[in-house]
């Protein structure tokens, strides 16, 4: 019998314009660009994830896109924190909105408050409950996680594995952000006391789809020794980490992402992208109309492909099935709570397609 086909999960983190610049005012005017990538998403039935943070909660015209979007069973509204300019606002640094302190930085009553404000404030606009989450800047930790179950959130994906940020500073003196070097890069169940393992919490995490370029991986058992010889950054690169993230330059990789996923019989793939990236000189990856013109063909291609083997799913619909699967298949152990991340999938008829040449005739 065949068996249902993967999800295709789309996350967004729906923020300010072109946040790298860490200007003192912020802008919204990407929520203007949203229309076309939602229409875009619905032509081959996938269903973005909105993780928004707190501007964009506060923008009209994304209000309007985003209500018309769960209304229609068409995209979800989750949550995205940034802690600098997250209400309410107690200054961390001498200049918060240079530094972009993570919220992991903040003293515990700080998180939890800045957590509650802005769930009540998505939920009193969207009159929906929040369920789905992404942290500011990737920082999570246990205190983070606890603070989600407190506020019925049931799906993070805040992990991306392979991937360290403690390189990246939030606060002077601080140290950087979360090093997801060695987390699970399939879904769990989170033991919210070590964030790392499996558990039995409520709290699904669900890692952004990240794959070793396959020549690098003899490499991974080195990390340790080539990051301490040379540096975070540079075992990064040497390492070559394929995000399901386009960048303008990885169409061909995005592909072969979709090509692994099948062979290895993963039961999803997560797609992550800002939504300030949907704008012309809303970002540094994408500072032109020509560029998000080039943007939207890969997109064209990589969600066609996607439309063909795989099903599209909000973070919420996939924790419902993932739920679902784990209270029916399982027999309660931990192992059991690790492990559903593999055990469902679909492979296609013409899996040599997939696994070998899917990817052909990409430009």
């Amino acid at each position: 019998m065949e068996m249902r086909k993967p999800a295709f999960i789309i996350t967004i983190d729906t923020e300010g314009d072109n946040l790298w610049a860490r200007r003192d005012t912020i802008t919204t005017e990407n929520a203007k660009f949203l229309f076309r990538f939602q229409a875009l998403s619905e032509k081959y039935g996938l269903k973005p994830t909105y993780l928004t943070n707190w501007e964009m909660a506060n923008s009209d015209v994304f209000q309007e896109l985003a209500r018309d979007a769960i209304r229609r069973g068409a995209g979800e509204v989750g949550m995205h924190l940034h802690a600098w300019n997250s209400p309410p606002l107690v200054p961390l640094t001498e200049n918060d909105n240079r530094h972009h302190p993570y919220l992991i930085e903040y003293p515990e009553q700080q998180i939890r408050e800045k957590v509650k404000c802005l769930t009540r404030t998505l939920e009193d606009i969207f009159q929906v409950k929040m369920r789905s989450h992404r942290a500011g800047r990737w920082a999570f930790n246990e205190t983070y996680a606890q603070i989600l179950g407190e506020n019925g959130y049931h799906v993070d994906c805040s992990v991306t594995p392979g991937v360290s940020w403690r390189s990246h500073p939030g606060a002077p003196g601080g140290n950087g952000g979360t090093d997801y070097t060695h987390y699970p890069s399939t879904a769990y169940y989170m033991d919210l006391h070590q964030i790392r393992q499996s558990g039995r919490s409520a709290l699904l995490q669900v890692p952004v789809t990240i794959i070793p370029a396959r020549r690098f991986r003899y490499l991974k058992k080195y990390d340790r020794l080539i990051e301490k010889v040379a540096g975070e950054r540079v075992k990064n690169r040497l390492l070559r980490n394929m995000w399901l993230r386009p960048d303008g330059k990885n169409g061909n990789d995005m592909l072969r992402i979709l090509s692994i996923a099948l062979a290895e019989k993963r039961d999803y793939v997560e797609f992550m992208l800002h939504s300030s990236e949907l704008m012309p000189g809303g970002s540094p990856t994408f500072p032109s109309d020509k560029s998000i013109e080039g943007l939207y063909r890969d997109l064209e291609i990589l969600f066609q492909l996607a439309s063909r083997y795989f099903k599209g799913a909000t973070l919420s619909e996939y924790y419902d099935q993932f739920s679902s699967d784990t209270l029916c298949d399982g027999d309660g152990d931990d192992d059991d709570f690790a492990d559903r991340g593999r055990r469902f999938y679909w492979v296609s008829p013409d899996k040599e397609v997939v696994g070998r040449s899917f990817f052909r005739g990409w430009h």
